[in-house]
């Protein structure tokens, strides 16, 4: 930062000798400091309206020398009006307190060994709430600078909106609130019916017993689904989705899938399984390609109507230096979501209109995690997702991941 930073005009030399113009954000011009002269190291340049965060900064006596087009933006302020002026009265920082930033941070006056402040919210006059982050160019002794000397030579202001955190606590406040309302439910009723029985359990007869206990176990199962899904958001938001590869026959996997539907008490005739030739090898994550089958599969069941059919067929990734890939099709034969909708379905806590009582993409236990987590496994296997329109009508989430290799 102990270069000067500078507009994109400003890089071009102007006839007579006259400072530089630069455009501003309202295509007007204003006044910047022309570079040296002489050859510029590589490196030693930084075009500020380039930059993709809002940069002000502000000489040693705190006048403001760069405002670019970022900073414009978010101030709505026109930087031919504010190169020049004081940078306290044109951004008169104040946190959520109302406290005034520059008398509480003095950067000027204070400490002389601060180098930076970490960014954090602040509010602009009129209530913007802007991120802002501050370094410190200080005198340099081996530049000229007086022995012990560390004065402050500019102040460069790092400004970001705040509009994407908000959108990302809304998100985590929305997960926390459904969490809660998920575990609520399940929790009672295990609460409710082990304290009945540990009070009474001489009042009730064996069949009677059993049904608590089957209904406390299925709500443990709920309780335990709802802390996997967590668990998975958490690493694929974080990127720590780890996919541990071994040789899967992905066909064996969609019998056992449906064969588990089956033993669970649906109708055999529901399913259809076809598989054409030619499948590559695979080497997959077991666990994960059975949690992406499990989970589109049973949102098909839940959502969807008719016979659901799983097509596994060979494929090829293209541009990539090894082609072979495994596509798997999940169709259905309901109402079929439509285009306009179809690129919401992966986000988290997508719902879409209610239908005999059920919602597509809400399953497990209800939290619109599902379609979520499983883009993030696909992905993590280097693969793709997608929903279309089955060819007889119903929705078709189909899945290709690359066959992989032993080592990988």
């Amino acid at each position: 930062m102990d270069e000067l930073i500078s507009s994109r005009a400003s890089s071009a030399p102007q006839p007579g000798g006259t400072p530089a113009n630069r455009d501003t954000a309202h295509g007007q011009v204003s006044g910047v400091s022309p570079l040296p002269e002489g050859p510029v190291p590589i490196g030693s340049l930084v075009f500020a309206d380039e930059l993709p965060d809002g940069v002000v900064v502000a000489d040693e006596a705190g006048r403001i020398i760069v405002f670019n087009r970022v900073a414009a933006r978010l101030t709505g302020l026109d930087p031919a009006e504010v190169i020049g002026k004081f940078v306290f009265d044109v951004l008169p920082l104040r946190d959520a307190e109302g406290r005034d930033w520059w008398v509480c941070a003095d950067p000027y006056h204070g400490l002389p060994t601060r180098t930076r402040h970490p960014e954090r919210s602040l509010y602009l006059a009129d209530g913007t709430e802007i991120l802002v982050s501050v370094g410190y160019v200080r005198e340099d002794r081996r530049k000229g600078g007086a022995r012990g000397s560390h004065s402050v030579r500019r102040l460069v202001i790092s400004l970001r909106g705040a509009k994407q955190r908000e959108r990302l606590e809304r998100s985590r406040a929305e997960l926390v609130s459904t969490v809660a309302h998920e575990l609520r439910s399940p929790l009672t009723s295990v609460k409710g019916f082990t304290a009945t029985l540990l009070n009474k359990w001489g009042r009730f007869t064996d069949d009677q017993k059993r049904v608590m206990l089957e209904t406390v176990n299925a709500d443990a199962d709920r309780v335990t689904r709802l802390i996997t899904e967590l668990l998975d958001v958490s690493r694929i938001e974080s990127g720590r989705m780890e996919v541990h590869r071994q040789l899967v026959d992905v066909p064996d996997r969609a019998r056992k899938i449906i064969a588990g539907r089956v033993a669970a008490g649906d109708a055999e005739d529901r399913f259809r399984l076809e598989v054409l030739e030619g499948l590559p090898e695979t080497w997959l994550d077991a666990d994960k390609i059975d949690q992406i089958l499990g989970n589109l599969v049973e949102n098909a069941v839940r959502h969807g109507a008719g016979i659901v059919t799983i097509v596994i067929e060979p494929t090829r990734l293209e541009g990539e230096d090894d082609p072979a890939a495994v596509a798997v099709s999940v169709r259905d034969q309901g109402e079929g979501i439509s285009p306009d909708v179809a690129p919401r379905v992966f986000r988290q806590f997508w719902r879409g209109k209610p239908r005999g009582g059920s919602r597509r993409g809400q399953h497990g236990g209800g939290t619109g995690l599902g379609l979520y987590i499983v883009k993030g496994l696909v992905e993590a296997h280097g693969g793709t997702i997608c929903v279309r329109r089955a060819p007889g009508g119903g929705a078709e989430f189909r899945f290709t991941v690359p066959a992989g290799t032993a080592a990988a």
